[in-house]
């Protein structure tokens, strides 16, 4: 055991020196870091359990629609997104340039994503955890390429919802400063337009004790989200291609709010 762990940490360190001197050139190098926590079969020889993968723009509901799969099939739910706002508010030595590029709404450099991710992987691995479901990674073509040189994606569920909707969303998400709860204040009604069926999204609203503690997320203004959006559009739009023609992604246009997605979404997995 002290030799696994010792290869482990020394596994670990190769990708923390990748991310500090990343080029095109050191592709294979990022993928022999993460395939070092990655590995294929569980200690039994078994296929592992589901690994999927969650696409869409910003506050699409990715991490939502994730948990509740994570908790259905008994697999790690990996948010990258979380892994960001858990170094933000470690006051670690990326923090600072991690809060620059949030605020900013920028995408934050594959070197940092691989050096966030790779750790999250590891203490999985340390846990005896099988199987996953990734959610805001890959984001970018070269990060899907990584990706794919380690492990064996299954599937790719790209959410799909219309932008004055998404627009909407992201201004209307709250936090309990208190329990961490995640919630939005935002009721949606948009009507039907050139065939386009009218959709609802009501508000998902805190209990009584959450009320008066309610914040926002410092990026989630009108401007930064729109920036957002653009740049989702630039640099991500490229990895839905990069898996569709692989024959791994399903497209799944949101009908409306959690209890009217939700079925749809599981019969659209056939779960």
């Amino acid at each position: 055991m002290a030799v696994l762990n010792r290869l482990m940490w020394k596994r670990a360190a190769s990708v923390r020196i990748f991310c500090t001197k990343s080029t095109d050139g050191e592709l294979h190098r990022a993928s022999s870091a993460l395939s070092s926590v990655l590995p294929v079969e569980n200690a039994k020889g078994k296929s592992r359990n589901v690994q999927w993968v969650f696409l869409g723009c910003p506050g699409v509901g990715k991490g939502t629609y994730a948990a509740r799969l994570s908790n259905l099939l008994g697999v790690p739910h990996i948010a990258t997104g979380d892994l960001v706002r858990q170094e933000l508010s470690s006051r670690g030595p990326l923090s600072s340039e991690l809060a620059e590029i949030v605020n900013q709404g920028k995408l934050i450099s594959d070197e940092i994503i691989i050096d966030l991710l790779s750790k999250r992987l590891e203490d999985a691995q340390a846990k005896g955890e099988t199987g996953f479901i990734l959610d805001g990674f890959p984001r970018t073509v070269r990060q899907a390429e990584i990706l794919e040189g380690v492990t064996d994606i299954e599937l790719v569920i790209n959410l799909k919802l219309r932008e004055e909707a998404l627009i909407a969303k992201c201004l209307g998400r709250r936090i309990c400063s208190e329990c961490g709860g995640n919630y939005n204040v935002a009721c949606i009604d948009i009507k039907g337009e050139d065939g386009s069926p009218r959709m609802y999204m009501p508000p998902l609203l805190p209990p009584p004790q959450c009320e008066s503690k309610l914040i926002s997320r410092s990026d989630d203004t009108e401007e930064v989200v729109k920036e957002r959006l653009r740049v989702y559009n630039e640099k991500s739009r490229p990895v839905e291609e990069f898996y569709r023609i692989r024959g791994k992604l399903l497209e799944f246009d949101l009908p409306g709010g959690i209890p009217e997605s939700w079925g749809k979404l599981l019969q659209a997995l056939n779960l």
